[in-house]
């Protein structure tokens, strides 16, 4: 089987548990502790990253430091397999980041299942879009937000 698929399947499935934890027990202990916690959530996401991006750091780094990006210099770029996966890996890890961000806000601002469950959904499939909505879901004027202190705070309610 071919590494890039490997590392597909790896993060792919890596994430289903942690979409799970923050759709449908949002406030339980595993996943504050779990989702949370950036070693657990995000890091094995930079294992496959960095495994299929060492063999292309030179090309992409090159790429784009060499000329302006242009759309057909993105379509040649992503011709190669391997930059495809890259590209996967990427949005499944910044939707996984932004979920998180989404996710310690909805907390934060004590949204209902009803209104933070399709906004992480969101957050999953279409991460800008998720994100926008989230932080329409849980904007509250002249509030700021500490995103820092909200699992700390969410943990300390129980």
């Amino acid at each position: 089987m071919e590494l890039s698929v490997v590392m597909f399947w790896f993060a792919s499935i890596w994430i289903l548990p942690f979409w799970s934890l923050m759709w449908f027990v949002p406030k339980h202990a595993l996943t504050q502790r779990f989702v949370g916690d950036l070693r657990w959530c995000f890091m094995p996401l930079l294992v496959p990253y960095i495994v299929l991006a060492a063999p292309q750091v030179g090309t992409i780094l090159l790429t784009f430091a060499s000329e302006m990006p242009t759309p057909q210099i993105i379509f040649e770029l992503f011709e190669d397999t391997d930059v495809i996966m890259l590209g996967w890996l990427h949005f499944l890890a910044f939707d996984l980041f932004i979920g998180r961000f989404i996710w310690l806000r909805m907390l934060q601002a004590k949204r209902p299942l009803y209104v933070s469950t399709p906004v992480l959904i969101m957050c999953m499939m279409m991460g800008p879009l998720g994100c926008a909505l989230g932080l329409a879901a849980t904007w509250e004027k002249g509030q700021s937000i500490d995103t820092q202190s909200l699992v700390s705070q969410v943990a300390a309610e129980k």
